[in-house]
């Protein structure tokens, strides 16, 4: 079994910055790739960023030159860095490790951004 476990959601301003973790444990074999995806009210879950095991990044469009992904391999933790966030960002962020049997879901962090 595999653990995923998030941190770092909370209330922010906007133009403001916040920094998600994710660290996964346990049988960790056949790592692929870590990703973050956000749900908002009433949408469907989407990607927002992804890392692979190789180190190569993708984004969505929506988060480009604002979000960044990083990776600690040693720790098997993915970081999501995201800056001049505006109210669209607002959703359930949501942290998923992808290994060549199965993902693996963390329970989510909240990320509002308000005034």
């Amino acid at each position: 079994q595999v653990q995923v476990v998030e941190s770092g959601g909370g209330l922010v301003q906007p133009g403001g910055s916040l920094r998600l973790s994710c660290a996964a444990s346990g049988s960790i074999f056949g790592l692929v790739a870590m990703g973050w995806y956000r749900q908002a009210p009433g949408k469907q879950r989407d990607l927002v960023a992804r890392i692979t095991s190789g180190g190569g990044t993708n984004y969505a469009d929506s988060v480009k030159g604002r979000f960044t992904i990083s990776r600690d391999n040693a720790k098997n933790t993915v970081y999501l860095q995201m800056n001049s966030l505006n109210p669209e960002d607002t959703a359930v962020y949501y942290c998923n490790v992808e290994l060549l049997v199965r993902a693996y879901w963390g329970q989510g962090t909240q990320v509002t951004v308000s005034s």
